[in-house]
């Protein structure tokens, strides 16, 4: 079964979950809190939406993104493919994942992965056009 159009999926309300994780993010240095939510088909074609919020830390560094929570989350209730993409920031107002975190998009959602962006709805390839992924491993599957 294909994953869901552009058209059918519930946009608002993965940008009200990204904005109710924003919500809870640890952002205590920087003030700044990120959200992010995803649609998620699993191998039984069953759909979830799953959320993550960043995560800061004394050490700058080692913080995290919500991009990172979502997949974490995404492993940790199932697995599956991120098939369409949301990020919010605390008021809820849409903007574009930093480019480590395109990567990490990428690797768990695919090139076809729908991303609501600053500039309206783009696929990952057109995020993160060219980009290195797991197809270009050998033995990894594309």
């Amino acid at each position: 079964m294909a994953d869901p159009s552009v058209d059918t999926v519930d946009w608002e309300a993965l940008r009200v979950a990204a904005t109710a994780a924003a919500a809870r993010a640890y952002a205590p240095y920087s003030g700044y809190h990120v959200g992010a939510a995803a649609l998620v088909r699993a191998d039984d074609d069953s759909t979830r939406v799953v959320a993550g919020c960043n995560v800061e830390n004394a050490s700058y560094g080692v913080g995290l993104c919500a991009e990172c929570g979502l997949v974490s989350e995404l492993h940790a209730s199932g697995g599956g493919r991120l098939t369409h993409f949301v990020c919010v920031n605390g008021a809820g107002e849409v903007i574009m994942p930093c480019g480590r975190c395109r990567q990490l998009l990428l690797e768990h959602g695919g090139r076809d992965l729908v991303l609501w962006t600053v500039s309206g709805m783009r696929t990952m390839d057109e995020v993160l056009p060219d980009a290195f992924g797991a197809d270009y491993l050998e033995g990894t599957p594309t």
